[in-house]
């Protein structure tokens, strides 16, 4: 099967469900994907979602359901890869694999409602409200489990992501990165690598497809076949992302916010943050 990037979940073939805490300066922060579908609770730490088309932000509370072999990294923000620093992330993650559920199982009708699950295939959502809750509370106990314990707990898990209705909200669109050669998979994570890593720098065509190994032309279609937006649109994203964070959590002007996140323009720098948000950055500022 063509991946992204092979990530293999540390279980027994035999194991439905794999509960694993992370605990470090900063989430794994490579672009990956696996046939097991991921919950996921933020503990602690701040950075970017990216899968598929969605550019986003994650924080402390956040939960996230992953369908199968969905694109994907949590990339931690740039302060958390400091030297020395003494900022954490913490998550905790439940991997359930309906593959070796249907091996052991197989077609009991008790099961039927978790096939919905398969027309998730590439899919992330972030799970809110009053359902995030009733998960959180439910993880708090998980990891201790065992056993028949265990097993219930997951299948309680599946029943409210099931039950969310409109508390699960779906962050991409599917079936932008699937089919992508190791090849191409290995393309995009180093180009995502290299956007992450200097979005708040000059950054230009030449740059980048140097680092895909490819022609500029060739470039523009590969991005936008899997991103559905052109280069510059995903640059402007990451870049208003960063500065809705600095609105939200400093006291810095508009213009220094603008010119640290890569905008050497103030008047571009607010058209751009209102296309993308709905709101000007005063108005966001304003708001939080």
């Amino acid at each position: 099967m063509a991946k992204v990037i092979s990530f293999q979940v540390p279980k027994s073939q035999r194991e439905f469900v794999r509960y694993q805490e992370d605990r470090g300066e900063h989430f794994y922060d490579k672009l990956h994907q696996h046939p097991q579908w991921q919950l996921t609770v933020i503990l602690e730490g701040k950075g970017q979602l990216l899968s598929g088309d969605y550019v986003g932000r994650f924080q402390p509370g956040d939960v996230f359901f992953l369908g199968e072999n969905a694109p994907h990294v949590f990339r931690s923000d740039r302060e958390f890869f400091e030297k020395d620093t003494l900022l954490k992330s913490a998550g905790n993650t439940i991997f359930f694999d309906f593959q070796a559920l249907e091996k052991a199982l197989g077609e009991l009708d008790e099961l039927q409602p978790l096939r919905k699950f398969a027309g998730f295939q590439g899919l992330c959502f972030q799970i809110q409200g009053s359902t995030a809750s009733q998960i959180k509370e439910l993880f708090e106990t998980f990891g201790s489990s065992e056993g028949l314990q265990r097993f219930q707990l997951a299948f309680q898990l599946l029943a409210l992501v099931d039950q969310a209705g409109p508390d699960l909200v779906r962050l991409n669109e599917s079936g932008l990165m699937r089919g992508l050669s190791e090849k191409d998979g290995s393309r995009m994570d180093r180009v995502m690598q290299f956007v992450l890593e200097n979005r708040f720098q000059p950054i230009s065509l030449d740059d980048v497809s140097e680092k895909a190994n490819l022609s500029k032309e060739a470039f523009c279609r590969f991005f936008k076949l899997r991103t559905r937006k052109t280069f510059t649109q995903y640059l402007q994203q990451l870049r208003i992302n960063e500065a809705q964070k600095l609105l939200q959590e400093t006291d810095l002007g508009i213009s220094e916010i603008a010119y640290r996140v890569g905008f050497e323009n103030l008047s571009y720098f607010n058209r751009s943050f209102k296309s993308i948000t709905g709101k000007t950055p005063r108005e966001f500022k304003k708001s939080s």
